[in-house]
Protein backbone atom coordinates (compact mmCIF):
# COMPACT_ATOMS: atom_id res chain seq x y z
CA UNK A 1 0.00 0.00 0.00
CA UNK A 2 1.40 3.03 -1.15
CA UNK A 3 1.68 6.04 1.41
CA UNK A 4 0.93 9.90 0.37
CA UNK A 5 4.59 10.75 2.00
CA UNK A 6 6.22 7.95 -0.24
CA UNK A 7 6.59 10.70 -2.85
CA UNK A 8 9.21 12.92 -1.21
CA UNK A 9 12.72 12.06 -1.92
CA UNK A 10 15.34 11.11 0.61
CA UNK A 11 18.73 12.58 1.24
CA UNK A 12 20.57 10.98 3.81
CA UNK A 13 22.41 12.98 6.05
CA UNK A 14 24.30 9.80 7.34
CA UNK A 15 24.44 10.01 11.29
CA UNK A 16 24.63 7.12 12.83
CA UNK A 17 22.48 4.97 14.95
CA UNK A 18 22.75 5.45 18.59
CA UNK A 19 21.53 3.33 21.71
CA UNK A 20 18.75 4.45 24.15
CA UNK A 21 19.04 2.32 26.94
CA UNK A 22 21.27 4.41 28.69
CA UNK A 23 19.40 7.91 28.59
CA UNK A 24 15.54 6.55 28.40
CA UNK A 25 13.44 3.97 30.32
CA UNK A 26 13.37 1.67 27.23
CA UNK A 27 10.11 -1.45 27.70
CA UNK A 28 11.62 -4.71 28.51
CA UNK A 29 11.33 -7.31 26.97
CA UNK A 30 11.23 -6.01 23.99
CA UNK A 31 8.18 -7.05 22.24
CA UNK A 32 9.03 -8.39 19.16
CA UNK A 33 12.42 -9.89 20.53
CA UNK A 34 10.13 -12.03 22.90
CA UNK A 35 8.14 -12.93 19.99
CA UNK A 36 11.28 -14.50 17.64
CA UNK A 37 11.45 -11.39 15.29
CA UNK A 38 14.65 -11.59 13.59
CA UNK A 39 16.94 -8.58 13.90
CA UNK A 40 20.00 -10.99 13.70
CA UNK A 41 23.72 -10.02 15.25
CA UNK A 42 22.50 -9.00 18.50
CA UNK A 43 21.08 -5.33 16.68
CA UNK A 44 19.33 -3.56 19.13
CA UNK A 45 15.89 -2.53 18.42
CA UNK A 46 16.25 0.54 21.00
CA UNK A 47 18.09 2.95 19.05
CA UNK A 48 17.60 6.30 16.94
CA UNK A 49 19.28 8.24 14.56
CA UNK A 50 21.61 10.50 16.84
CA UNK A 51 19.61 13.86 15.58
CA UNK A 52 16.44 11.87 16.68
CA UNK A 53 17.59 10.78 19.76
CA UNK A 54 18.77 14.60 20.52
CA UNK A 55 15.27 15.50 19.90
CA UNK A 56 13.75 13.30 22.16
CA UNK A 57 16.19 13.71 25.18
CA UNK A 58 15.14 17.38 24.85
CA UNK A 59 11.72 16.52 24.75
CA UNK A 60 11.61 14.25 28.04
CA UNK A 61 13.39 17.35 30.27
CA UNK A 62 10.19 19.49 29.07
CA UNK A 63 7.62 16.81 29.50
CA UNK A 64 9.06 16.60 33.22
CA UNK A 65 9.41 20.05 34.20
CA UNK A 66 5.84 20.41 32.99
CA UNK A 67 4.27 17.39 34.55
CA UNK A 68 6.38 18.22 37.78
CA UNK A 69 4.87 21.93 37.81
CA UNK A 70 1.41 20.69 38.25
CA UNK A 71 2.52 19.29 41.78
CA UNK A 72 1.94 15.80 40.31
CA UNK A 73 5.35 13.34 40.04
CA UNK A 74 7.20 14.32 36.36
CA UNK A 75 5.88 11.78 33.82
CA UNK A 76 8.47 10.04 31.73
CA UNK A 77 8.64 8.27 28.14
CA UNK A 78 8.78 4.87 27.92
CA UNK A 79 10.08 3.09 24.69
CA UNK A 80 8.03 0.48 23.23
CA UNK A 81 9.96 0.25 20.01
CA UNK A 82 12.33 2.30 17.60
CA UNK A 83 14.83 0.78 14.73
CA UNK A 84 13.22 -1.93 13.13
CA UNK A 85 14.60 -3.64 10.41
CA UNK A 86 12.86 -4.62 7.48
CA UNK A 87 13.15 -8.20 8.05
CA UNK A 88 11.37 -7.66 11.84
CA UNK A 89 8.68 -5.01 9.56
CA UNK A 90 7.86 -8.26 7.56
CA UNK A 91 7.60 -10.55 10.48
CA UNK A 92 5.62 -8.24 12.52
CA UNK A 93 2.97 -7.63 9.28
CA UNK A 94 2.50 -11.41 8.99
CA UNK A 95 2.00 -11.72 12.83
CA UNK A 96 -0.46 -9.09 12.85
CA UNK A 97 -2.41 -10.40 10.15
CA UNK A 98 -2.15 -13.59 11.87
CA UNK A 99 -3.73 -12.26 15.13
CA UNK A 100 -6.45 -10.29 13.44
CA UNK A 101 -7.65 -13.51 12.12
CA UNK A 102 -7.32 -15.53 15.21
CA UNK A 103 -9.04 -12.95 17.13
CA UNK A 104 -12.07 -13.06 14.15
CA UNK A 105 -12.18 -16.34 13.97
CA UNK A 106 -10.41 -16.65 9.85
CA UNK A 107 -8.93 -19.71 8.94
CA UNK A 108 -6.33 -18.08 6.30
CA UNK A 109 -6.23 -21.44 4.47
CA UNK A 110 -9.78 -21.07 3.71
CA UNK A 111 -10.58 -20.43 0.03
CA UNK A 112 -14.25 -19.70 1.07
CA UNK A 113 -12.61 -16.99 3.34
CA UNK A 114 -10.71 -14.79 1.20
CA UNK A 115 -12.90 -11.76 1.06
CA UNK A 116 -12.36 -11.51 4.94
CA UNK A 117 -8.70 -12.63 4.73
CA UNK A 118 -8.21 -9.49 2.36
CA UNK A 119 -10.07 -6.95 4.48
CA UNK A 120 -8.04 -8.26 7.36
CA UNK A 121 -4.48 -7.30 5.39
CA UNK A 122 -5.81 -4.21 4.31
CA UNK A 123 -7.21 -3.18 7.94
CA UNK A 124 -3.08 -4.05 9.50
CA UNK A 125 -2.01 -2.21 6.22
CA UNK A 126 -3.56 1.00 7.88
CA UNK A 127 -1.83 0.63 10.59
CA UNK A 128 1.69 -1.45 9.95
CA UNK A 129 3.81 0.51 6.53
CA UNK A 130 4.55 -2.17 3.82
CA UNK A 131 7.92 -3.91 4.68
CA UNK A 132 9.18 -3.12 1.28
CA UNK A 133 12.86 -3.60 0.41
CA UNK A 134 13.11 -0.33 -1.78
CA UNK A 135 15.15 2.66 -0.81
CA UNK A 136 13.12 5.22 -2.29
CA UNK A 137 10.14 3.75 0.14
CA UNK A 138 11.51 2.58 3.21
CA UNK A 139 9.54 1.52 6.31
CA UNK A 140 9.46 4.41 8.77
CA UNK A 141 10.96 2.21 11.78
CA UNK A 142 13.93 0.86 9.78
CA UNK A 143 15.46 4.84 8.71
CA UNK A 144 15.93 5.19 12.42
CA UNK A 145 13.87 8.30 12.26
CA UNK A 146 10.37 6.82 14.04
CA UNK A 147 9.92 5.53 17.90
CA UNK A 148 7.06 4.29 19.21
CA UNK A 149 6.72 5.19 22.85
CA UNK A 150 4.16 6.00 25.70
CA UNK A 151 3.95 8.29 28.96
CA UNK A 152 4.82 6.59 32.02
CA UNK A 153 4.85 7.68 35.72
CA UNK A 154 7.70 7.57 38.36
CA UNK A 155 7.61 4.05 38.91
CA UNK A 156 8.07 3.01 35.35
CA UNK A 157 4.29 1.78 35.11
CA UNK A 158 2.77 2.72 31.45
CA UNK A 159 0.18 5.55 31.91
CA UNK A 160 -3.19 3.91 30.21
CA UNK A 161 -4.05 5.78 26.70
CA UNK A 162 -7.15 4.19 26.13
CA UNK A 163 -6.22 1.70 23.80
CA UNK A 164 -2.93 -0.76 23.65
CA UNK A 165 -0.05 0.01 21.25
CA UNK A 166 -0.47 -1.60 17.61
CA UNK A 167 -3.93 -2.36 18.18
CA UNK A 168 -5.72 -3.19 15.04
CA UNK A 169 -8.73 -0.60 15.49
CA UNK A 170 -10.39 2.70 15.96
CA UNK A 171 -8.96 3.61 19.27
CA UNK A 172 -5.54 3.56 17.77
CA UNK A 173 -6.53 6.87 15.65
CA UNK A 174 -5.43 9.84 17.61
CA UNK A 175 -8.11 11.41 18.16
CA UNK A 176 -10.44 8.42 19.09
CA UNK A 177 -11.50 9.76 22.45
CA UNK A 178 -12.21 13.56 21.55
CA UNK A 179 -16.09 13.52 21.09
CA UNK A 180 -16.52 11.58 24.22
CA UNK A 181 -13.81 14.21 25.67
CA UNK A 182 -16.56 16.83 24.85
CA UNK A 183 -19.73 15.39 26.04
CA UNK A 184 -18.12 14.16 29.67
CA UNK A 185 -15.08 15.92 30.31
CA UNK A 186 -15.13 14.55 33.89
CA UNK A 187 -14.67 10.92 32.21
CA UNK A 188 -12.19 8.34 31.70
CA UNK A 189 -12.67 9.40 27.55
CA UNK A 190 -11.48 12.92 28.66
CA UNK A 191 -8.68 11.32 30.24
CA UNK A 192 -6.99 9.63 27.59
CA UNK A 193 -7.56 12.07 25.39
CA UNK A 194 -5.62 14.44 27.59
CA UNK A 195 -3.03 12.03 28.11
CA UNK A 196 -2.76 11.97 24.39
CA UNK A 197 -2.80 15.09 23.62
CA UNK A 198 0.08 16.05 26.26
CA UNK A 199 2.59 13.40 24.71
CA UNK A 200 1.59 14.84 21.06
CA UNK A 201 2.31 18.39 22.20
CA UNK A 202 5.42 17.64 23.72
CA UNK A 203 6.75 16.11 21.40
CA UNK A 204 5.52 18.51 18.40
CA UNK A 205 7.44 20.85 19.93
CA UNK A 206 10.29 18.89 19.75
CA UNK A 207 10.21 18.90 15.64
CA UNK A 208 8.56 15.41 15.97
CA UNK A 209 5.44 14.39 13.82
CA UNK A 210 2.86 12.03 14.58
CA UNK A 211 1.31 9.16 12.57
CA UNK A 212 -2.21 10.34 11.46
CA UNK A 213 -3.35 6.33 12.09
CA UNK A 214 -1.39 5.34 15.34
CA UNK A 215 -1.38 7.91 18.58
CA UNK A 216 1.86 6.42 19.79
CA UNK A 217 4.43 6.63 16.67
CA UNK A 218 6.58 9.72 16.15
CA UNK A 219 8.80 10.43 13.92
CA UNK A 220 11.49 13.37 12.94
CA UNK A 221 13.68 13.47 9.51
CA UNK A 222 11.87 10.79 7.37
CA UNK A 223 9.16 10.79 4.71
CA UNK A 224 6.24 11.26 6.73
CA UNK A 225 7.88 14.10 8.82
CA UNK A 226 9.22 15.76 5.40
CA UNK A 227 5.55 15.28 3.78
CA UNK A 228 3.75 16.24 7.01
CA UNK A 229 5.64 19.85 7.72
CA UNK A 230 6.19 20.19 3.69
CA UNK A 231 9.88 20.14 3.56
CA UNK A 232 11.73 19.42 0.54
CA UNK A 233 13.22 15.98 0.89
CA UNK A 234 13.51 13.25 3.85
CA UNK A 235 17.10 13.20 5.87
CA UNK A 236 16.69 9.93 7.19
CA UNK A 237 16.29 6.68 4.92
CA UNK A 238 17.27 3.18 5.56
CA UNK A 239 20.88 3.13 5.93
CA UNK A 240 21.19 -0.10 8.36
CA UNK A 241 24.65 -0.15 8.72
CA UNK A 242 25.32 3.03 10.07
CA UNK A 243 25.52 2.45 13.77
CA UNK A 244 26.77 3.63 16.79
CA UNK A 245 28.40 1.69 20.07
CA UNK A 246 28.73 4.87 22.14
CA UNK A 247 26.39 5.82 24.89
Amino acid sequence: MQRPWHSVSIDDCGESLRPLRSVLTCMEPHPYVSLGAPYGNGADPFCLRQGVRSRLLAAQVHLQGITMGTGLHPLRFGIFDAWRPVSVQAFMVNHAIEQECARQGIDPEDSEQLNRLESVRSEVARFWAPPSSDFLIPPPHSTGAAVDLTLIDAKGSPLDMGGEIDAIGPESLPLHHADAAVEHPDGTAALFHSRRCLLHRVLSQAGFVRHPNEWWHFSFGDQLWAWTVQADRAIYGRVPELFSLEP
